[in-house]
């Protein structure tokens, strides 16, 4: 399964924040949106699961406008993790990874037991099976973030959108949620803060500034000197990781920069 957008523009309170923006995520892929802050990753997003509606461009779920399919439809192929985790009211963990089931079930039709087999494996995978119990607003961020997640593994959607999904986590639980991510072999499209973490778990990245793609490719084709000086404005050495085999970056104080390095070339 397969999403994509294309030609998104969007625009809020007479400020334009996409510009006719194309990316797309092939069936299976891993696909990374970095940028600085404010250069519209979440807005892309939000497009994209139909949060917000493009004020033109068209965004495509399977090859079919997202638009013109049914909510019901959507929730059963495309799960989503918000930056947010905006629940109205207080339920127990457990209750709230099941809500990932409603979109297979019929109006007032209960949970079977397959039901509960896959919120128990959700919670399990996520490492959260030992809070099932526990009301979601007694928990922290990152156990929230952890739950978010093990409802939208509950779904079963195979395309998942993942907004800044290491927010709160720390590295532990940073790194064994994009393992569990990544191992699920789903269509994947992630808006992500942290560049290493890009450079290990993503297939391919788009790069976001001032709400347009300058950049896309492989983490070994975007990720250069060059063009972290440019968008980010920050120095960084890059090398490929022994055991990894994928980039990693060290990033250099613009204080010592000026004594030991030149402006790299664009």
């Amino acid at each position: 399964m397969t999403l994509e957008a294309k030609q998104v523009s969007f625009s809020m309170h007479d400020q334009q924040i996409l510009h006719e923006v194309s990316i797309r995520i092939k069936e299976k892929q891993f696909v990374g949106l970095i940028g600085p802050n404010g250069s519209g990753k979440s807005t892309l997003l939000k497009n994209m699961y139909r949060l917000l509606k493009p004020e033109s461009g068209t965004v495509l779920l399977n090859e079919k406008d997202i638009l013109k399919q049914s909510s019901k439809s959507i929730a059963k192929n495309l799960a989503v993790v918000s930056q947010e985790t905006p629940v109205l009211f207080d339920f127990q963990v457990q209750d709230l990874v099941s809500m990932g089931r409603t979109p297979h079930k019929k109006l007032f039709e209960l949970d079977h037991e397959d039901d509960f087999k896959i919120v128990r494996e959700a919670l399990f995978q996520t490492g959260i099976g030992h809070l099932e119990t526990r009301s979601f607003s007694s928990l922290s961020g990152g156990e929230k973030k952890r739950v978010m997640v093990a409802r939208a593994l509950a779904q079963q959607a195979q395309v998942i959108i993942l907004d800044e999904p290491t927010n709160h986590l720390d590295i532990q639980h940073q790194l064994q949620l994009m393992d569990l991510i990544q191992t699920l072999h789903l269509t994947v499209v992630a808006a992500l803060h942290d560049l290493n973490i890009a450079a290990m778990y993503c297939d391919y990245i788009y790069v976001l500034q001032q709400g347009r793609i300058v950049c896309h490719g492989t983490p070994e084709e975007v990720l250069t000197p060059a063009l972290l000086r440019e968008v980010f404005g920050v120095y960084a050495d890059i090398q490929i990781h022994h055991l990894t085999g994928k980039p990693y970056l060290t990033y250099v104080s613009e204080q010592f920069t000026k004594k030991t390095l030149k402006e790299p070339s664009i």
